[in-house]
């Protein structure tokens, strides 16, 4: 159990350092309520590291997606979170998408592949390498590699039509 608090740590802290810098949601606070959120899932068969990361990563997304919203309600369209998408991630340093434009652009890409958006939010999100995001999908790591290009480049051209 130490192991995976100190893993979803590890995640929570990643994301919000992505976050704007006046962002009052607090790691310990994200980690907690994902941790909730994983005890309430009483069907799941835990298999292994990576599948809980995983859905760890994706209830992570929807937490912060759903703060940014109440924090974009809050301000009636002020100042929404921003997140930077580093090269490695989706774009360049310089360029910034809001959580929300890149939750719709996610949602996109899902609807025109499933596999790429669950790529991007394995890589992303949940920041499994690719062997661990292949574990997950059950396919080659050469597919990942694929998909995980093909999506990034879906993405940037997505996010820069916005």
């Amino acid at each position: 159990m130490v192991f995976l608090y100190s893993e979803l740590r590890r995640l929570a802290c990643y994301y919000l350092q992505q976050e704007r810098p006046n962002h009052t949601l607090q790691a310990t606070a994200l980690v907690h309520e994902a941790y909730l959120r994983l005890l309430e899932q009483r069907e799941v068969q835990w298999q292994s590291r990576t599948q809980v990361m995983a859905v760890a990563a994706q209830m992570m997304r929807r937490i912060l997606l759903d703060y940014s919203r109440g924090h974009e309600s809050a301000k009636r369209g002020g100042n929404v979170n921003r997140v930077f998408l580093e090269e490695a991630s989706l774009t360049s340093k310089e360029k910034t998408a809001d959580v929300i434009v890149l939750d719709e652009a996610l949602t996109r890409l899902a609807k025109v592949d499933s596999q790429h958006a669950r790529v991007v939010e394995l890589r992303f999100f949940g920041g499994l390498s690719i062997e661990e995001t292949a574990e997950v999908l059950e396919v080659s790591p050469a597919t990942v590699k694929r998909n995980w290009n093909v999506a990034k480049a879906w993405l940037a051209r997505e996010l820069k039509r916005k």
